[in-house]
């Protein structure tokens, strides 16, 4: 498979080729469990599979078969994923649980009210230890590819 053609530089081409899968796979996922089709879906972040793995770990998968997985860029590569990933599943999730429990203190304070704000706290923000691993699969799966 020839990569390179969109910005001319195989790596981001890859990257970009397993966010664009993992955001298409979400799109499919709730047409096919929800039966609901969500075009808005492809643009947001969380749910499965991770599309930040999938694009850290294709990039990373990428650079090691081009330019060797014992060196420096590699390395960096790797470290950079790992803590793509562990945000994505840690710090992101932690966030969005707060956002719910803000929200839900807002439906039950008397004097304020979730109508006091422009709109609620966005609870979907981060990944489930599983759906970081299928994003890292789906990202290794289209690094191997180059």
């Amino acid at each position: 498979m020839a990569f390179g053609i969109l910005t001319c530089n195989p790596i981001i081409d890859c990257g970009l080729l397993a966010w664009f899968l993992a955001q298409l796979i979400k799109v499919v996922l709730d047409v096919v469990l929800l039966r609901k089709l969500d075009l808005r879906r492809f643009f947001s972040s969380g749910g499965m599979p991770s599309s930040h793995s999938a694009l850290v770990l294709a990039c990373t998968t990428a650079i090691g078969r081009l330019y060797g997985f014992e060196g420096p860029l590699f390395a960096l590569s790797v470290i950079l994923s790992a803590i793509v990933m562990y945000d994505a599943c840690n710090v992101r999730r932690s966030a969005g649980d707060t956002a719910r429990l803000v929200n839900q203190l807002l439906e039950h304070v008397e004097r304020l009210t979730a109508e006091d704000f422009a709109e609620n706290l966005r609870e979907v923000m981060g990944h489930t230890p599983l759906q970081v691993l299928m994003g890292a699969l789906l990202g290794f799966g289209v690094g191997l590819l180059v």
